[in-house]
């Protein structure tokens, strides 16, 4: 007969094993719970599955006019839609595009939900150390679009009024970046974010801001497509002129070199040229 005190020992170390199982476990699940984002990023050169599947997936923020935007029909279309299509089209590569949280665009490019930025999308060196560079292939600047009844003639007249901008747009950006020419002039030095542009001119026009920060491009199309554009204001200040870009992963270089290549031939055929007096005028 076993004696209770062996008894007692041998309970003891099952009940140690299974503690332990239950610790190896816990600190395993736990531990993928908090993996890194580092360690999900995509890190290698995607370019040969998007050839060989002849799909690439694009992320944008598609209330963005005119560079990419729902129409009248829900139709996707504007300038960077157009021209991205253009360049894709001439490999035989079709492209998906995804609607994005914009906040979140070098997150999902990262981790690989989307393939490239192509909207818009402005460099800078914040941006600059999370993805990859195309070839600039336009520029513009930002502008403060007003009602002219709220008299918004210069940069300083913002003085005390509220300003609304996207949220981790370009804009925001570049006004954080030149506090001294409009964001302190602005009441509280701090924007009204938005996550999208059609929801601050909506709030533009309810009068529940008094100017908004925007790219130019956009400004202009904007304006003239209301019905009363003669009621705004577009104000220029000092900004510099900024540079649009298509982002990718810093590991696809292949793909780099393709789009490069692609918007070298749509500038020397004069497609490129084309697109723009079709979407700015």
């Amino acid at each position: 007969m076993v004696s209770r005190k062996k008894k007692i020992v041998v309970n003891s170390l099952v009940l140690a094993v299974l503690f332990l199982g239950i610790l190896v476990t816990w600190a395993y699940v736990n531990g993928q719970r908090h993996v890194s984002r580092e360690d999900r990023l995509v890190k290698a050169d995607e370019w040969d599955r998007i050839k060989t599947s002849k799909v690439i997936t694009i992320g944008l923020d598609d209330t963005f006019v005119p560079m990419g935007f729902r129409n009248s029909k829900g139709e996707l279309t504007g300038f960077d839609v157009d021209l991205a299509n253009a360049v894709f089209g001439k490999m035989g590569i079709k492209v998906n595009w995804q609607p994005i949280d914009w906040s979140m665009k070098e997150t999902e490019l990262n981790t690989g939900n989307i393939d490239a930025i192509w909207n818009g999308y402005t460099a800078t060196p914040d941006r600059a150390k999370q993805v990859a560079f195309s070839t600039p292939y336009h520029q513009a600047t930002q502008v403060v679009v007003s009602l002219k009844k709220n008299n918004i003639e210069h940069f300083s007249d913002m003085k005390g009024k509220v300003l609304g901008d996207q949220t981790s747009s370009s804009g925001d950006d570049t006004l954080n970046q030149y506090p001294k020419l409009l964001k302190n002039y602005i009441k509280g030095g701090k924007p009204v974010g938005y996550d999208t542009f059609d929801k601050a001119f909506n709030d533009l026009n309810a009068s529940r801001i008094d100017g908004l920060l925007v790219d130019e491009d956009y400004a202009r199309y904007y304006v003239s497509h209301q019905a009363h554009p003669e009621d705004y204001q577009i104000t220029y200040g000092d900004f510099p002129m900024s540079k649009d870009v298509v982002g990718m992963r810093k590991g696809d270089r292949g793909l780099k070199k393709a789009v490069d290549r692609g918007l070298r031939q749509m500038k020397a055929n004069g497609q490129l040229q084309a697109l723009e007096k079709k979407w700015f005028g």
